[in-house]
């Protein structure tokens, strides 16, 4: 405490005298703030008078009595003061103020029952040696103390004066009279102490441990960065982890909490492995390639149905019932959405021959809606994990391609188009059972990539498949899809996706501009004629592009524009070889013209028969197949039965049946060919009728229709590519069945429709008086 030199000190400080057991002291706080306690403390040390300090000066108030027996000047004025307390007292009175002059009253202690204070001391030893113990600085000299003294209240005041105490606490301590509450205060106040030191020399220990942790790590990191740098080492891989976790946090937000842990315990691997292990780089892999994963990336999913529609128009011409059923699918979603409802539409699938523009739809779809278009070639596909990923564990390893496909993308919605869906083998499990759980909207949310190990929700992505064949595609996957089938184009059709799509982008990819080459009109038609024979316009852009690479040639010698005319297209294009040729204008007995479906469109397929002499056996020849060698046979037993009913007439006289005289012999050409179906009934049947009855069949008649043994016609598939076909060859007539007629005839272009004349027939009756020459 600081003490000055004060000029006018009061003359003296009453006299302290002994009287009974109240005496009257000058109080001097603990705590020093006024001017007059401090003068009071000047006069006290020269008077030798005794003082009482305490906390406060108010009546009922603890404190000691004694004496400053001792005062050392230090440097800077201050005063060092040595005070010996006497004994406890407390305020009753105060009497005086400047200086602080009060009545005190000694306090005697109430010893209390022995045998308790002994056993409490005995307590208080044995917790004393336990606080030694945990506490260096804690005086062990406590227990000599404890052994040598007597007096149980003098030991509390030495050993509490050593603790350190909350001045609370310790006048708390201080003011109690009865010694053996001292005692059980002064226990639980080591008790606190000893949980007190425990916990902080636990928290200690935990600090310690990390803080040895930390600095053994950083060490080791040093040590393993001079080492690298004495190998000639970088510190690639460190920079690489950084940025790892770096990338990993800014996804955290997207992600869900599996991909999260899985990643980053990846990561936690990597940065404790040696960088040339090959574990390293295995896993260095799997980061690379799950980071990629575009989490947070959606493409907008707002678009307008008319934007949609006027984009199928500018890329597609035709195809009015395919963009129809296209338009109508998605304005069913959108309004599901704009309601706040699930959209349960099966996914859709693109059915019809190759090159007719499945591909193209789909590509159109993704522009209209704004997204990236990913394309996975299912054609072929064995393993099942081609799609669902390999495991890790096997070299070489990586997601499959549903994953990569949205990797690839870069967005987690975008149009994913799952390619000749209908041509997936079956070697290794079954592909078709991993894309039932793709394209089922309640199992697709939660799509396991086994490279990955952790689910990806595929709910927004827009799968689109494609196929050649639905009848391949097992019928719990084709339950899930909407089949939207694309029909064969017509000759005007691809005349005019030649001229509006076709020519131009040859134009441009062989670096030709508009100005510099041309091909006519009847050129064009031609070539459609003759030098292509499919469903599709894939050939003719074909044959288009070599017609473009002779232009450039010619182009670069010179040549300032090329004119591809119908005299000059041989000079272009090697001599026809396709085509559906026109039917011969000549009638003919047991030639027939049939129409058959090709998995690349409509095709005339000719009937031939022919009777010789023999015992009314059937010769089938042509590579047909099963059931058109049943179509054969009932067409043959048929006509037999109308021979006996005398339906159909013979000219031959005999006795007995004229078809047990003659073998009839039915050939169907181009026998390189596979052939089969029932279609080809009512044609057989025809044919047979006309070999028997020597009458000619019209040449500009055309027919398909499955026969029965009672002569009904039944209907068939794939009228559309057969009509077009019928209209290719420039037949007149063609007879269809009635059922046929009935449902199948607006799926037909009007150009076809107008151009033949389509004839119902329900019986073999009918089909006879159309097509012989009467």
């Amino acid at each position: 405490m600081t003490l000055e030199n004060y000029k006018d000190l009061p003359a003296e400080i009453p006299v302290i005298k002994e009287k009974e057991l109240i005496y009257p002291f000058m109080i001097i706080p603990i705590f020093l703030e006024e001017k007059e306690d401090i003068i009071a403390i000047q006069k006290a040390i020269n008077d030798h008078s005794l003082i009482f300090v305490s906390i406060k000066d108010e009546p009922g108030t603890y404190g000691t009595i004694g004496t400053i027996i001792r005062k050392v000047t230090l440097p800077e004025g201050k005063v060092k003061i040595l005070f010996q307390g006497l004994a406890r007292g407390k305020i009753i009175e105060i009497t005086d103020k400047n200086p602080t002059i009060a009545i005190v009253d000694k306090v005697a202690s109430e010893p209390g029952d022995k045998k308790e204070v002994s056993a409490l001391l005995e307590t208080l030893k044995e917790h004393i040696v336990t606080l030694s113990e945990l506490n260096p600085f804690f005086p062990k000299d406590f227990i000599k103390i404890i052994d040598s003294n007597s007096d149980a209240d003098r030991i509390v005041d030495i050993i509490a004066s050593s603790l350190k105490l909350p001045i609370e606490k310790g006048y708390e301590l201080f003011k109690e009279i009865n010694t053996k509450e001292r005692l059980i205060k002064l226990i639980h106040f080591i008790l606190e102490e000893i949980e007190s030191i425990k916990l902080k020399n636990e928290l200690s220990r935990k600090v310690m441990e990390q803080v040895q942790e930390a600095n053994r790590e950083h060490l080791l990191k040093q040590q393993l960065k001079l080492i690298q740098q004495e190998l000639g080492m970088t510190n690639e891989l460190e920079e690489e982890i950084k940025e790892y976790r770096e990338k990993l946090e800014q996804l955290k937000p997207c992600m869900r909490e599996d991909a999260y842990k899985e990643i980053k315990k990846q990561i936690d691997r990597l940065s404790r492995m040696h960088p040339d292990s090959a574990e390293a780089t295995t896993t260095q892999n799997y980061i690379e390639w799950a980071l990629e994963v575009p989490f947070c990336n959606y493409a907008k999913e707002d678009f307008s149905i008319e934007e949609l529609q006027k984009r199928l128009d500018k890329d597609h011409y035709g195809l009015k019932k395919p963009k129809e059923r296209i338009v109508e699918y998605f304005a069913a979603k959108e309004l599901a959405k704009k309601r706040n409802e699930e959209f349960s539409g099966a996914t859709l699938c693109f059915v019809g021959p190759p090159g007719v523009g499945k591909t193209s739809l789909a590509n159109s779809i993704a522009k209209a809606l704004d997204r990236n278009l990913v394309r996975i070639a299912l054609g072929g596909l064995e393993d099942v994990n081609e799609l669902r990923g390999h495991r890790r564990t096997y070299i070489g390893a990586m997601p499959g391609r549903i994953a990569q496909g949205i990797i690839n993308a870069k967005e987690m919605n975008p149009v994913m188009v799952l390619d000749e869906i209908d041509k997936i083998s079956r070697y290794r499990g079954d592909p078709t059972a991993v894309l039932l759980e793709i394209l089922d909207p309640e199992q697709n949310t939660h799509f396991r990539d086994l490279y990955l190990n952790f689910d990806l929700d595929l709910s927004k992505v827009l799968f689109i498949a494609t196929a050649n064949d639905p009848s391949t595609i097992p019928a719990p996957l084709r339950d899930r899809m909407e089949m939207i089938f694309i029909g064969s184009y017509t000759p005007q059709e691809k005349f005019e996706i030649a001229k509006r799509y076709l020519i131009p982008q040859e134009a441009k990819k062989h670096s030709l501009k508009k100005s510099e080459v041309s091909i006519s009109d009847a050129a064009l038609r031609e070539i459609i004629d003759k030098y292509t024979k499919e469903a599709g316009v894939r050939n003719l852009r074909r044959i288009i592009a070599k017609i473009m690479r002779k232009a450039a040639l010619e182009i670069l010698e010179g040549k300032e524009k090329v004119k591809v005319t119908l005299k000059n297209l041989k000079d272009y294009l090697e001599k026809g070889y396709y085509g559906i040729e026109a039917i011969e204008k000549k009638d003919k007995v047991g030639v027939v013209n049939g129409l058959a479906w090709t998995p690349v469109g409509g095709d005339v397929l000719k009937v031939e028969a022919v009777k010789y002499r023999g015992k009314g056996q059937v010769i089938l020849t042509g590579q047909l197949g099963d059931v058109m060698k049943e179509s054969a046979h009932i067409a043959f037993t048929l006509i037999k039965v109308l021979i006996d009913n005398k339906k159909i007439k013979v000219k031959e006289k005999s006795k007995e049946p004229i078809y047990y005289k003659y073998n009839v012999h039915i050939h169907v050409p181009e026998g390189a060919i596979p052939k089969d179906g029932p279609s080809a009934g009512i044609t057989m049947a025809t044919a047979i009728a006309s070999i028997f009855s020597e009458t000619k069949v019209k040449s500009d008649v055309a027919m398909t229709g499955e026969i029965t043994l009672t002569g009904e016609v039944l209907p068939i598939g794939g009228l559309k590519e057969k009509l077009i076909a019928a209209y290719k060859a420039k037949i007149k007539k063609v007879l269809i069945p009635v059922k046929n007629y009935e449902r199948d005839l607006d799926d037909v272009p009007e150009e076809v429709k107008e151009g033949l004349e389509i004839v119902p027939v329900k019986t073999i009756d009918e089909v006879l008086d159309h097509a012989l020459v009467k």
